[in-house]
């Protein structure tokens, strides 16, 4: 049994781009599927497809690497929120990860989002993870 979902999303994603594979399934809910598609919109991963089937689904990811240096896009992936610490933050509180060169997804009341969306939406929420 899985305890914390998230943060076995995030690793397998780490893991898989430390071996250098190209696609990564994990099994797929709702909030795996809305951080899939921010790490999408902001250019981390190359695309990703949600497949449906009897049980809970899948979400295959197509991962994204340097063409000259041929090393992973993402330098990190970091769990802050954990279920035995939750990380609330306000909207005027809200992290900036590597200066503003990274993103912090975050889960407000208005839906899974980056942190620069939850400034510009002036909502604040729970912070999931780091990203850069």
């Amino acid at each position: 049994m899985n305890t914390d979902p998230i943060a076995d999303y995030l690793t397998r994603i780490r893991n898989a781009f430390s071996a250098g594979h190209r696609v990564v399934e994990i099994p797929a809910s709702n909030i795996k599927k809305e951080i899939t598609k921010i790490l999408f919109d902001q250019g981390y991963i190359l695309s990703y497809k949600f497949i449906e089937d009897n049980k809970q689904g899948k979400i295959k990811i197509a991962l994204k690497y340097n063409k000259q240096s041929r090393t992973s896009v993402i330098k990190k992936l970091q769990r802050v929120s954990t279920p035995g610490l939750r990380k609330y933050v306000g909207a005027d509180d809200m992290p900036r990860v590597l200066n503003g060169l990274g993103i912090a997804i975050v889960s407000t009341s208005k839906g899974v989002m980056t942190n620069k969306s939850a400034i510009a939406e002036n909502v604040g929420g729970e912070v999931l993870c780091y990203v850069y």
